[in-house]
């Protein structure tokens, strides 16, 4: 955004986008003070419209202080810093967070703390590939032009790299546009037809890592959920032995209760199709251990570990003693990591 052209406006653009687009990742702090508040916090205030213009002004108050302690020196001084605009690129780069996280099967909750709502559209991954070669493009080729330069004797007095930046955010713009199209034939291609002769009453599709054609698929009945890879360069769903059928788990006493629990009503407002696990602690322990799963990231592990919350990503549980009562969370690839129930 700064090679972009906005850094052809005031001194200090670059240093202040930078750290405006990183500042709302700040929330993994939230994580120091256990993993069911780090979870909770998670893309939470920083992420929001309300948080966008307070992290903007701690970023440009940061920026500030550094100029101040560099004494007031940039590295154009016939471009002066113009704090002002500089608020206002830091709101944009605060935005621009945002909306990256929206495009990815993650989400956000932009009107944090109005609207406890996640929002995704899901049409690229978590880290998504092609958008990255876009953008590491977008700023390597004009340095490399920029050696051939110095080493023939040309001396640039502009910034380089505004249309390669120009190019490389116009690429992402029509990635996302492509993607969008992809992702809704695999979502039509999920909605039109049966499963084990059962309507579906929704469907969703996830974006895999590398072929931008292949989606993990989950899709609602009345009585199970059912999970297949499709194809939206077809489109197709494959067929039924590819797929893998889960009902839905039978409500408990034991499960209520670990959805009343501080980590289940987080996760239950994050996960868009929720699943439970339950089964009884080992000896000499005496309770249960209930388990969240969230489907649409199933896809990314083996058919051989689903079910298995050791390798299933983003996965939490609640551990009950006999009556019911909360004892703690756990979280990761151990029985050992639990933790007292936050207040």
């Amino acid at each position: 955004m700064g090679r972009a052209g906005l850094n052809r406006k005031t001194a200090l653009a670059t240093l202040t986008l930078t750290l405006a687009a990183e500042a709302p990742d700040l929330d993994v702090l939230a994580g120091f003070k256990g993993r069911a508040f780090g979870f909770a916090h998670h893309r939470g205030f920083t992420h929001s419209f309300l948080g966008t213009p307070i992290c903007a002004a701690a970023v440009v108050g940061f920026v500030y202080l550094i100029w101040r302690l560099r004494g007031r020196k940039t590295n154009d001084p016939n471009l002066p810093p113009r704090w002002g605009l500089l608020f206002f690129y830091a709101i944009l780069a605060g935005l621009s967070h945002i909306l990256l996280d929206f495009t990815n099967n993650y989400g956000v909750r932009p009107f944090w703390p109005f609207s406890e709502k996640w929002y995704s559209w899901d049409i690229v991954f978590i880290v998504e590939p092609v958008m990255l070669v876009l953008l590491f493009l977008g700023l390597i080729v004009p340095s490399l032009f920029g050696l051939i330069d110095r080493e023939i004797g040309v001396r640039q007095v502009k910034p380089r790299g505004r249309l390669a930046a120009s190019l490389a955010l116009l690429g992402v713009v029509v990635m996302w546009g492509v993607r969008d199209y992809e992702h809704r034939r695999a979502v039509a291609a999920l909605d039109a037809r049966t499963y084990e002769g059962a309507l579906p009453l929704r469907a969703s599709a996830y974006p895999k890592m590398i072929n931008p054609f292949q989606w993990d698929g989950v899709v609602e009945t009345a009585d199970f959920f059912a999970l297949a890879p499709v194809n939206s360069l077809t489109p197709e769903v494959d067929p039924y032995e590819e797929m893998q059928i889960r009902h839905k788990p039978e409500e408990t006493p034991i499960t209520l209760a670990a959805k009343k629990s501080y980590v289940g009503r987080n996760y239950l407002s994050w996960a868009q199709y929720p699943v439970t696990e339950t089964e009884p602690l080992q000896p000499p322990k005496d309770g249960y251990i209930v388990r969240f799963i969230d489907l649409r990231y199933m896809g990314t592990v083996s058919p051989s570990s689903r079910g298995d919350q050791r390798h299933t990503p983003l996965g939490a549980a609640v551990e009950l003693d006999k009556n019911l009562h909360v004892v703690g969370d756990v979280y990761g690839e151990g029985e050992n990591r639990v933790a007292p129930e936050p207040d």
